[in-house]
């Protein structure tokens, strides 16, 4: 029996597409005059800060997105500030090193029409050390230290929805119901798509507790569950299903190779750093959703219109 040929695709949209990659690699950037560069009165106790949030958060964008040290993202926000002809001031590196502890980045989305169709995944990122080839051949430390990232994304805007970030000892799947928390209650969720390491009660049931399908294969020794739950019922229905026509029809059927895009997504979030700077977890913290902040810039200036074609 002869093997059936993969389906061709086009991008309905290049000309439109091809701009917005242009777009994304230009140094035209935009100060808004009226933007609130220092910060405004706590009305608290004590002396308040000189700096915005939005002024932080602008700093630790450039240093993301060129890949510069916090000494040389002073002087760069300072040179560009010069050239338009702000008299705004720059916060020295300390500051921003001491402020991104606690910054609460703003992360864009346009968000789209109808309920939201959810695509999660996890992978991890290095934040220090050296690696064993480099341990063996100079003799650098052997101790790696490593994170975990999750992310949530908008199948048909490709926007990161939701993100999360751990250590490395915390497993995905208990992640997931932190995830679709950060979607607001009035956003319809009308499927969560995840692999199979999410085939788990806790995830199952906040699924459902969102009225929203799941789309996670279960395990190859997976066992139908008490039904005692929605989450539960329906995943012994996904069980079922894979049983009766087979995991692989059964994943082209429900759409599950959707997943794809926020494995892609993970691959653009390391493109901007295989590792990240910051020492403290907090401040990687902030570093990772700064990287979620400019990625969905990105995607806010155009994605491609794909189509099956032949």
């Amino acid at each position: 029996m002869s093997r059936p040929a993969p389906p061709a695709y086009k991008t309905r949209n290049w000309p439109a597409y091809n701009e917005a990659l242009k777009r994304r690699g230009s140094l035209t950037i935009w100060f808004d005059p009226a933007m609130t560069w220092d910060a405004a009165p706590t009305g608290k106790r004590g002396r308040r800060p000189d700096y915005s949030d939005a002024a932080i958060q602008t700093c630790l964008t450039m240093k993301v997105l060129f890949g510069m040290a916090l000494r040389q993202t002073t002087g760069f926000v300072e040179s560009l500030l010069r050239l338009i002809g702000l008299d705004w001031k720059v916060p020295d590196f300390s500051t921003l090193s001491r402020r991104q502890k606690t910054l609460k980045v703003n992360i864009p989305y346009r968000g789209s029409d109808g309920p939201l169709h959810l695509l999660v995944d996890s992978t991890g990122i290095k934040v220090e050390g050296e690696g064993q080839w480099n341990a063996r051949k100079h003799g650098g430390t052997k101790r790696r230290v490593w994170r975990k990232i999750h992310i949530g994304i908008d199948e048909k805007s490709l926007e990161i929805r939701a993100a999360e970030f751990t250590t490395s000892d915390v497993g995905d799947a208990p992640m997931l119901p932190d995830l679709l928390d950060q979607i607001p209650p009035e956003q319809e969720i009308a499927s969560v798509t995840a692999d199979g390491a999410f085939d788990t009660r806790k995830c199952h049931d906040a699924i459902a507790a969102r009225g929203a399908a799941a789309i996670i294969p279960p395990r190859k020794n997976a066992k139908p569950w008490k039904p005692d739950t929605a989450g539960a019922v329906a995943r012994n229905e996904i069980l079922r299903t894979s049983k009766r026509v087979g995991r692989t029809i059964w994943r082209r059927w429900s759409g599950y190779h959707r997943r794809s895009r926020a494995e892609t997504k993970m691959h653009c979030v390391k493109l901007l750093g295989q590792r990240l700077s910051a020492r403290e977890f907090d401040r990687q913290v902030a570093e990772f959703q700064v990287r979620v902040a400019v990625l969905n810039g990105f995607t806010a200036l155009g994605t491609p219109v794909t189509e099956a074609v032949g």
